[in-house]
């Protein structure tokens, strides 16, 4: 499966299009702007991708900020015709708005979610099978997706290069977040490559080895 990032938004929050085999889907679009939309867009049609998925790992207002926009332009076509979120998260999605105003960011109202993410689905991408992975604590319905034939992992805000998510916005908890890591991350492979919702790439042994959040 090919991993394509996009760096948008005034949190510099990574967007994700995910393809293999002609089949695409899109992650956490936090782009803010027509042109960042444009840039997803470009590479999406440029390459003749089919988006079967839309899919969130969490509902903060960085992740989302792209959401109505890339529902009207692929939604019909989809699986499930429309977003995909875990029903934890969805009164952050449904105050969306809300979460902008906070943050002085204009956000266009998201539509409600058109499939419910559980623990332990799968969600299929041409010859890629990505299980979903509930892992709380950044935000209460926060997931992962694990490509386990690629050793990928596109893990929003859990773990970063060197440090963790957030835990002080809505929903978040220290401890919950710690053990979502060590239950649903570091029981991965080392060499399982981490796509962050912000910052580089890493990797979970990089992670299990020196990140200072999870040492002893």
């Amino acid at each position: 499966m090919t991993v394509r990032s996009f760096t948008v938004g005034p949190f510099a929050e990574n967007t994700y299009v995910l393809h293999d085999g002609g089949e695409a889907a899109v992650v956490d679009p936090g782009t803010a702007s027509r042109q960042e939309r444009d840039r997803v867009l470009d590479y999406i049609e440029r390459r003749g991708l089919r988006v079967r998925h839309l899919l969130l790992t969490h509902a903060h207002i960085d992740h989302v900020l792209g959401c109505a926009a890339f529902a009207h332009r692929f939604a019909e076509g989809t699986d499930d015709g429309g977003w995909c979120l875990h029903p934890a998260d969805l009164p952050l999605l449904q105050n969306a708005t809300v979460q902008g105003e906070l943050f002085g960011v204009a956000v266009q109202e998201p539509p409600p979610p058109a499939r419910e993410l559980a623990h332990g689905d799968r969600i299929e991408l041409g010859e890629t099978v990505l299980e979903v992975r509930h892992a709380p604590g950044h935000a209460p319905g926060h997931v992962v997706f694990y490509d386990e034939a690629g050793r990928q992992l596109i893990g929003g805000d859990v773990l970063f290069a060197g440090s963790i998510g957030r835990t002080d916005l809505w929903g978040g908890d220290y401890e919950t977040l710690i053990r979502s890591i060590r239950e649903q991350v570091l029981t991965l492979p080392d060499e399982t490559t981490v796509f962050s919702g912000h910052g580089p790439p890493t990797t979970v042994g990089a992670e299990r080895k020196s990140n200072p959040f999870l040492q002893g």
